[in-house]
């Protein structure tokens, strides 16, 4: 059964985003307590937030963005000791890894609290949860008191915002407050780890590679899942294939041969009228002899996840029909730039020899 659009007239307050104003807080504290939605930016990307004990404030957020009951939503925490009311039988190397990087752009999948409404773990007793490292949403957080159950602020499966303009541009008149703190400094969003599991499993990467946790977490595993909508509940956030996605189609290229990978984006662009292509700076040339618009990612893996959204953005405004681009390494975070393009392009993944 498709819901009702939440509808409502949308504020937005520019915020400082390493000093925010108590006052500008303390409005969208309020909010929260009141059963709104707040946009706020964190590291990764910016989240949608609602009361995460609220269930109905919950469901607006599915509400607002599109988004299917069958896929979870993070809790945002400011404290480590706020796990007891989220989560229960918390295993010991908790932490451990919250030692290492909290706050930060990692996710514990964890035995849900039954303080948590079941539409934000998409009715399965394992809860998603986080504490992000930026001032703005930490102020947040303990101005309200409250956790705060936050997806990306984006309609559901479009790309992610990394800008308050991007929140705008998909969810005005569907968000209460809008905190524009600026961009965003990782790009893509956090890691997933599940704990549920004997063997600990990363669901989704992000913002903390996976190096960096085999060096707390030697036997960690990465199961990638790619999922149909129609899943009946979704591990995680982040795990439906279709996710990411600007209008235009996308069309991943990978191979080890650098020049016939080259060749092959340079072919496919001439079967299309419009053509966008994303490629680091140093690779720009290769589409010098043709009419396609670049969108240059900047020089390292690290930039082109921070510009990853916004390049699929600004291409989709462009107007055009198909966006070609090269898969990065999977170390560090090209493994999560590699798993956004793969749900950007719905799995368009071309195989060059």
């Amino acid at each position: 059964m498709t819901q009702e659009p939440y509808i409502t007239t949308t504020t937005t307050h520019t915020i400082e985003p390493t000093n925010p104003d108590p006052a500008i807080i303390q409005h969208a504290s309020d909010v929260l307590h009141a059963g709104g939605l707040v946009a706020f930016p964190t590291e990764t990307v910016y989240g949608l937030g609602a009361n995460a004990l609220d269930e109905t404030a919950v469901a607006k957020i599915f509400r607002a963005k599109g988004r299917p009951s069958n896929d979870p939503i993070i809790v945002h925490i400011a404290e480590v000791n706020q796990l007891s009311q989220i989560a229960i039988d918390i295993p010991d190397i908790v932490s451990t890894l919250t030692e290492r990087f909290w706050a930060g752009a990692l996710t514990l999948v964890l035995k849900r609290h039954p303080n948590i409404p079941l539409n934000i773990t998409a009715g399965m007793e394992s809860v998603a949860v986080r504490m992000p490292d930026h001032l703005v949403a930490l102020a947040l957080l303990r101005q309200s008191g409250l956790p705060i159950g936050a997806p990306s602020a984006n309609t559901f499966s479009r790309p992610s915002p990394t800008q308050a303009s991007h929140v705008l541009d998909d969810l005005d008149g569907h968000v209460d407050v809008v905190l524009d703190g600026g961009s965003t400094t990782i790009g893509v969003e956090s890691t997933i780890l599940s704990l549920i599991a004997d063997v600990p499993t990363v669901l989704r990467p992000g913002g903390v590679s996976l190096e960096a946790l085999r060096e707390v977490l030697p036997d960690v595993v990465y199961h990638p899942k790619y999922l149909a909508e129609d899943v009946k509940s979704a591990p995680s956030p982040g795990t439906l294939l279709k996710h990411y996605s600007p209008t235009a189609d996308v069309i991943l290229f990978r191979g080890e041969n650098s020049e016939h990978v080259w060749s092959a984006m340079r072919a496919e662009a001439q079967k299309h009228n419009t053509v966008g292509v994303m490629t680091l700076d140093n690779d720009a040339h290769q589409f010098d002899e043709l009419d396609v618009i670049i969108a240059r990612l900047g020089r390292t893996v690290d930039e082109a996840a921070l510009n990853l959204f916004s390049a699929l953005r600004d291409l989709d405004k462009q107007g055009v029909d198909v966006i070609l681009v090269r898969a990065p390494d999977k170390t560090g975070l090209g493994l999560a730039v590699w798993d956004r393009l793969v749900r950007a392009s719905i799995g368009q993944v071309v195989e060059v020899k």
